[in-house]
């Protein structure tokens, strides 16, 4: 008997057609955007904004510590909910990056866009945005998972060049639960949820280094954890 195929790594896997596929095929909701699970926005929004304040505790950027930032962006958007609900609130001017043309229509017809706060709306990948601005806090959430390693440490070295100094690249991310230790191939949406030690070893290779990291609580336990990594480079 022939031996078995061994089932292909889960970072070659990763497909952005079918990725784009998946995110086109769902609403423009807070509900579509949190999986069916959009109950946990608010403690999500309110974890961020907690973390961003210890950020800010540790080592305050662009203004004073009860001012504004002065520009992030927001990569991986979908529809705003995390624009409106921390990024608003913390940067003076935001940018915005999301590939799906109808998630940033949501964007582009939110009050934030009339209120002067967005600045430049990117309907583009991560993949193949090159940032043309200087931003305090890079803002990655739920999206890191669409793009391969070699991608993922291209895009993070990008973000390196665009992080002014003193300021944050934060991802915000599911952790695999895999009990080998491995990262996990998810096929409804063509994306990989990493493990720490990957996560960190990609840092590396982006020439980064983590200057705070913590686990999101109020999660319910059925789903992933999600983890903080605050990085600059160094």
């Amino acid at each position: 008997m022939a031996p078995s195929t061994p089932p292909p790594e889960p970072n070659n896997q990763i497909s952005r057609t079918d990725a784009l596929n998946y995110w086109n095929s769902i609403p423009a909701t807070v509900n579509g955007m949190l999986g069916g699970f959009p109950q946990i926005s608010r403690t999500d929004l309110r974890g961020s904004l907690n973390f961003i304040a210890k950020l800010r505790r540790l080592a305050p950027v662009s203004s004073s510590q009860s001012g504004p930032l002065i520009r992030g962006v927001d990569c991986g958007a979908g529809i705003g909910r995390v624009t409106a609900g921390v990024l608003s609130k913390v940067c003076g001017v935001l940018d915005i990056v999301e590939p799906v043309e109808k998630f940033a229509k949501e964007v582009r017809s939110a009050n934030l866009l009339g209120e002067g706060k967005i600045d430049e709306l990117y309907v583009v990948s991560l993949q193949d945005w090159v940032p043309r601005e200087k931003y305090d806090l890079i803002w990655n959430q739920w999206c890191l998972g669409h793009l391969t390693d070699e991608e993922l440490v291209q895009y993070l070295g990008r973000c390196k060049e665009a992080v002014k100094g003193g300021g944050w690249i934060v991802v915000k991310e599911n952790m695999s639960t895999d009990p080998e230790g491995k990262d996990i191939f998810d096929e409804v949406d063509s994306s990989v949820t990493r493990t720490e030690e990957k996560y960190r070893g990609l840092f590396e290779g982006a020439g980064l280094r983590i200057v705070k990291t913590e686990v999101q609580s109020g999660f319910p336990k059925k789903l992933f954890p999600v983890r903080f990594y605050a990085l600059q480079p160094g």
